[in-house]
């Protein structure tokens, strides 16, 4: 029974790089794992590369062929692989019950309304794949109400469209605060804590202020569904990567099914498998991050809104 990882996110989230520190970390627990790389525009592969897409076909060779722009172009290379499965399957079969790292390209047309990609992942697991989805998203997103609400639902609605046990990630989050100071304690990101206290930021932007009914229902949407959270993760850290395998163990079901002779790597992960907690985000915040004064400053600015209001209703 494999077992694997359907690594996804949008570009410059760091999916190769995971997929080679990954492969390393497990490699070095004792796990046979294969890498599979499924972006026909990735030439750069720093991980040895079990299955290479490229060798069917590229991006280059479907823009020049069918006359077709980038997005285009990487739609039909995933539809040309869906239509080709049998080709993969082959493929696959000559790696056993390895533990597959599978690095999707990071359109994310592909994971949010496209079907290729989620028909492929739906073929792999009638071929009895264990799969987790681990979303990656850069941390830096963090530090822009925007483009932090806009990650809450590209996560959302790529839960929905995949189907498959999911892991968000906010990865690099060691450079998090070189982008700008986060308005909130790191847990209030990745656990997804009251929006409304976020909306007071985004009206306070000039751009953003200008669509505060839409800014507000979208922060109600993604509550009502309350299926977004967020681990965190240092991929040149090694405790980092720990933790985060233990959860992925869990979500994939490795911890139970996954121990087999001569692999006892499984012992290590089922010892700490557990959701993220509060005291690990207060850890990684501490190592990473220097957030000593975000309360101080929240907390003068909601006393000022508090102020404001009363001396309105006074008025």
């Amino acid at each position: 029974m494999p077992f694997g990882q359907v690594v996804i996110g949008p570009p410059g989230s760091g999916k190769t790089t995971y997929c080679n520190g990954m492969h390393q970390f497990l490699t070095a627990t004792g796990r046979k794992v294969s890498v599979v790389n499924l972006d026909p525009a990735n030439d750069f592969l720093p991980y040895p590369c079990a299955i290479n897409i490229a060798d069917l076909i590229t991006l280059q060779d479907a823009m020049e062929e069918l006359k077709l722009g980038p997005n285009g172009g990487m739609m039909y290379c995933m539809e040309f692989l869906e239509k080709n499965f049998d080709w993969f399957e082959e493929k696959l079969k000559t790696l056993g019950d390895d533990y597959i790292l599978f690095d999707f390209p990071g359109q994310v047309e592909l994971f949010t309304h496209h079907d290729s990609v989620k028909n492929v992942i739906e073929r792999l697991q009638k071929l009895n794949y264990r799969l987790v989805t681990v979303h990656l998203v850069d941390a830096h997103y963090c530090t822009d109400p925007t483009k932090y609400i806009s990650v809450l639902l590209l996560s959302l609605k790529t839960m929905l469209q995949i189907e498959l046990p999911h892991i968000n990630v906010l990865s690099k989050v060691d450079l998090m605060e070189s982008y700008g100071k986060l308005a909130f304690n790191l847990d209030f990101y990745t656990e997804v804590q009251s929006l409304s206290y976020l909306l007071q930021h985004l009206d306070e932007d000039p751009f953003a202020s200008r669509f505060k009914e839409l800014n507000k229902a979208l922060c109600e949407l993604i509550e009502d569904f309350s299926l977004v959270g967020f681990n965190t993760l240092c991929i040149e850290d090694k405790e980092s990567v720990l933790k985060l395998v233990q959860i992925i163990d869990k979500a994939n079901g490795y911890i139970f099914g996954g121990l087999t002779e001569g692999n006892e790597s499984i012992m290590l992960t089922a010892m700490g498998a557990n959701t993220t907690t509060l005291s690990d985000i207060l850890e990684v915040q501490e190592k990473w991050l220097d957030n000593r004064e975000i309360y101080e400053e929240w907390e003068v600015k909601q006393q000022q809104t508090e102020q404001t209001q009363k001396n309105v209703r006074a008025e």
